[in-house]
């Protein structure tokens, strides 16, 4: 009789592919603590006219395949972006394309893609992608110099936070806050339940 055939198969554990702190803070309000974090090194230059939706799923199919993963171990890697029509607004490279984003968004809708993957234990990435659709009131001069003037839109997709200050900007909202924030939570639950993660 072959004894290993009767030792149960260890859970799932789950690895983030991403080192932002803001994805681990909303994992955790769904009981979630990833067993380990992984910073993945990939190309994130768009393609020629490549659709944001298209951006953000490629992107995070290619983060979640690019971590080494254990047999017993899950990935889950996420991508946001920030689109004006076709236009991705990438995080801004300095003040200036800071100021030149926010002249873009001023009083106009916009929209927040963030592509998901989940590599379950069978190798398999599965990819979900999140809309929502923000509007920003018209911003006078001295909002955007406060606003710039803080730091807070640097390193940021399409030059703001919406956990920030940039939230007293936003006059209508249609979709998941926590999308804009970096990581939309329904869509997470979806595909880390499926991959038979346990969720608190």
């Amino acid at each position: 009789m072959n004894s290993a055939a009767n030792i149960p198969a260890p859970n799932p554990a789950l690895v983030l592919a991403s080192t932002s702190p803001r994805r681990h803070e909303l994992l955790a309000r769904i009981g979630v603590a990833p067993t380990r974090i992984a910073s993945p090194d990939i190309d994130e230059t768009p393609r020629k006219a490549e659709l944001p939706r298209d951006y953000v799923a490629r992107l995070a199919r290619a983060k979640a395949l690019a971590v080494d993963r254990a047999p017993h171990e899950v990935v889950l890697a996420g991508d946001t972006t920030v689109a004006i029509g076709r236009r991705i607004l990438e995080k801004p490279v300095d003040e200036a394309d800071l100021r030149r984003m926010l002249a873009l968004l001023s009083g106009r809708r916009h929209h927040v893609y963030s592509g998901l993957c989940v590599v379950g234990i069978d190798g398999k990435p599965r990819v979900r992608v999140a809309d929502t659709v923000v509007a920003f009131k018209v911003l006078s001069a001295a909002e955007v110099d406060w606003y710039v003037e803080s730091g807070e839109g640097m390193g940021k997709a399409g030059g703001y936070a919406i956990q920030g200050r940039a939230e007293s900007f936003v006059r209508f909202l249609s979709g998941s806050h926590s999308n804009v924030v970096g990581l939309p939570l329904f869509e997470t639950r979806t595909l880390l339940t499926s991959a038979g993660i346990a969720l608190g």
